[in-house]
């Protein structure tokens, strides 16, 4: 921990060195901008943005984790189905997320609706295509073991096939979390009125410029506790399989 907050630190002292001699009203200094956090998040808006544009988020990721890894098992298991997807998925995996919004708005309306698909359409791809390639990498040997003594269907697809791709299948969860972030801001700095984005973009507009910053450090709050929720669960998941890591660096 200490490590982890070490250069976070470094950072905090340099900025704060650096900014005493500063009368630059765009770069705020640390302590006024924690005052500034503090009045600005810890009142209405955590209520009003925050909450909202975490809800958003929770639901938006959630559903694209669950539609990635139920889809991306499904192509995996199956050749032919993944032969026929894959040129349709490497089409829509380019397609910018950001670029869909006003046709979104215009098909489903410019409520919590857009704005979670948005995420959705965002943040699945890392978590489908990794899913995809944890199936296609599946032990041969214990597919064969598997085939052997009639383990087959549902109870294959518990204990061999999800524990096998389970490493590549958090690792494209680990990458859809950042991505779902971004997208909860980009969807709402289009056709709405409350959020972070909308909030962020407000302060811009208006140039307060304090109160945006204080935005921004919010949302790197966010990412950093999201991140290290995602690292107790997946050292939980597989627990498995650093224990076999260690072993092989042990010996």
């Amino acid at each position: 921990m200490a490590y982890a907050l070490g250069l976070p630190l470094v950072l905090i002292a340099l900025w704060w060195v650096l900014s005493q001699g500063s009368t630059s009203p765009f770069v705020p200094k640390p302590v006024p901008l924690v005052t500034t956090f503090i009045d600005t998040w810890m009142g209405d808006k955590l209520l009003t943005d925050v909450l909202p544009s975490l809800g958003r988020f929770v639901v938006g990721t959630t559903l694209a984790i669950v539609l990635g890894i139920v889809i991306g098992l499904g192509v995996g298991l199956n050749l032919t189905l993944r032969s026929l997807t894959e040129p349709a998925f490497e089409f829509f995996r380019a397609v910018p997320p950001p670029i869909l919004i006003p046709i979104l708005g215009l098909i489903i309306g410019v409520g919590d609706e857009m704005k979670v698909a948005v995420i959705v359409l965002g943040a699945i791809w890392p978590v489908l295509l990794n899913t995809i390639e944890g199936v296609r990498a599946a032990d041969s040997v214990q597919t064969e073991t598997s085939r052997s003594y009639g383990i087959s269907g549902f109870n294959r697809l518990r204990y061999q096939v999800v524990p096998s791709a389970a490493p590549q299948i958090l690792a494209g969860v680990r990458q859809a979390l950042p991505i779902g972030i971004i997208l909860m801001v980009i969807s709402e700095m289009f056709f709405s009125s409350s959020g972070l984005g909308f909030s962020i973009i407000e302060f811009q507009r208006r140039f307060a410029i304090a109160p945006m910053w204080s935005g921004i450090v919010l949302l790197g709050l966010i990412g950093f506790a999201v991140s290290m929720l995602f690292k107790l669960v997946e050292r939980r998941l597989l627990r498995w399989y650093y224990g076999l890591k260690d072993i092989e660096n042990g010996s």
